[in-house]
């Protein structure tokens, strides 16, 4: 369990922050920004949380998911290594991601079928949600980026799963767009 009595410690004041394992990085290390914007695309979730007005079971997917999400974080601050650790690292597993997809085909059951694109905005949740889903999308450039480094390993688990969330909140964002019947679409050619 994490234990946090001083906040500060001053050591990320040279411009590092350290990893889970101890080795410290370069806060404009590729590692660091991909678990910086997961951290990111948490607190907007947090963020629209507070547009739900009642609604119980996205709330709790949405709080299951932010939960994960600092898991998905210890998971990239612990690169994985041919040397023990000592501990077991925690990682996102299968069962994260199947959930995730699970989720994602309930809440899609009670969709009006697409027509078009849908445009960020509708409700205030759908709007933060739009937000938090294209920081995800980021979050998800990055750790492929990092995965395509030779001398850096992220899981194929870690990379479904962050894939998977901006996939939810895009179907969560047309959910709370009154089941999509609220959704703002796209116009090719609208303004020409």
């Amino acid at each position: 369990m994490v234990k946090l009595n001083k906040i500060y410690t001053r050591t990320g004041d040279d411009g590092t922050t350290g990893l889970a394992a101890g080795p410290r990085r370069a806060k404009f290390d590729r590692r660091v920004m991909a678990f910086g914007t997961i951290d990111e695309t948490n607190a907007l979730i947090g963020m629209a949380r507070l547009h739900l007005a009642g609604d119980v079971e996205l709330d709790a997917m949405l709080q299951r998911i932010q939960n994960d999400l600092f898991d998905l974080g210890a998971d990239l601050a612990t690169p994985e290594s041919d040397e023990p650790l000592g501990y077991e690292p925690l990682r996102i597993v299968d069962h994260q991601v199947e959930r995730l997809e699970a989720e994602i085909d309930q809440l899609n059951a009670a969709l009006e079928p697409l027509r078009s694109f849908v445009l960020p905005g509708g409700t205030p949740a759908a709007a933060s949600l739009h937000v938090a889903r294209t920081v995800a999308r980021r979050a998800e450039r990055e750790m492929v980026e990092l995965a395509a480094d030779l001398e850096e390993r992220v899981s194929q688990a870690a990379l479904r799963y962050v894939n998977r969330l901006s996939d939810l909140l895009f179907v969560a964002a047309r959910y709370t767009n009154d089941k999509g019947k609220a959704d703002v679409l796209w116009v090719p050619g609208l303004t020409r």
